[in-house]
């Protein structure tokens, strides 16, 4: 009798399991970029799980790749330093001693942490930044605010990406962790990069399958604030004509999105950071939990 039960209960495993086989399948060798960021990067319960996840797809034959930024961990440090956060155009001033600070809370405390928890369950995370081996090159970004270009310090735009160091970890099986810091070949400052930003650049050099972008939102919503009714699939174009009406916050994710699929990668996601074991439920469940975002068909009108 009790073999039976026994039986029973683990059925329920047993059609999780089996619902995941295509989707492991389709995935297995394949390059999948994750940006981590938003309360996944805060929450001691989440973080763990982020970890655990991406071990999970890293044991599933797939290669994670992990980019982050830091940017409520760097504005605590800022002012802790007595250094004012500034904010233009969405971007944060970055000034030569604010760098300083940006580069050791990503590089040394945010990236090590996030090393740690992954390599709890083998030996497997790396960590870098995009100094290293020449992998982000950036030129400094000046952005046009009313008609006039404005100096917001040491913050980078990307004008080139070396996949050579994370396609050397990835064949040696490890998980790469990057921080979103460039360097400059014009003038060998460091910029801060948007992670986001990176994080799309990179997917594309990688041919990454997918890029996953956590958000603090369940996804891309259909008519905010009158709705919350989540768009769960959309092609490149269908997303470009949404972006002038988005929120400032949600625009350099979807921008993120919009040019990984425009550069090879097929497919680009935004999910909820906030629901645990988010980024399995993603990927490997018919119903997926965020926004989607596809490259245009043939014949879709760009």
């Amino acid at each position: 009798m009790t073999n039976t039960t026994r039986k029973h209960t683990a059925l329920p495993k047993a059609q999780i399991l089996i619902e995941a086989l295509p989707w492991l399948t389709r995935h297995h060798g394949k390059t999948v970029v994750i940006k981590f960021g938003g309360n996944a990067m805060v929450n001691e319960e989440l973080k763990a799980a982020f970890a655990q996840d991406v071990v999970f797809l890293r044991h599933a034959g797939l290669k994670p790749v992990v980019v982050h930024g830091g940017g409520p961990q760097i504005s605590a440090q800022l002012d802790r330093h007595g250094l004012v956060s500034e904010f233009k155009a969405g971007l944060r001033v970055t000034t030569p001693e604010a760098m300083d600070v940006v580069r050791m809370v990503l590089a040394g405390q945010v990236q090590r942490e996030l090393v740690g928890l992954l390599n709890q369950h083998g030996p497997f995370a790396v960590g870098m930044t995009g100094e290293d081996a020449h992998t982000i090159t950036a030129t400094k970004h000046q952005p046009e605010i009313d008609g006039e270009l404005v100096d917001i310090g040491r913050v980078g735009e990307i004008t080139e990406i070396d996949t050579g160091a994370i396609e050397a970890l990835l064949a040696d099986g490890r998980i790469p962790v990057i921080s979103s810091i460039a360097r400059s070949q014009d003038d060998g400052h460091v910029y801060n990069v948007n992670a986001d930003t990176a994080a799309a650049a990179l997917a594309a050099a990688l041919g990454a399958e997918t890029l996953m972008v956590l958000t603090d939102v369940e996804g891309l919503y259909e008519d905010w604030p009158n709705s919350d009714e989540v768009i769960s699939r959309l092609t490149a174009s269908e997303l470009e004509k949404l972006l002038p009406d988005l929120s400032s916050g949600m625009v350099p994710k979807m921008e993120g999105c919009l040019h990984a699929v425009r550069n090879g990668v097929n497919t680009a996601r935004v999910i909820d950071g906030r629901v645990q074991h988010s980024i399995l439920l993603e990927i490997f469940t018919d119903e997926g939990i965020g926004t989607m975002v596809v490259p245009d068909e043939e014949g879709d009108p760009v």
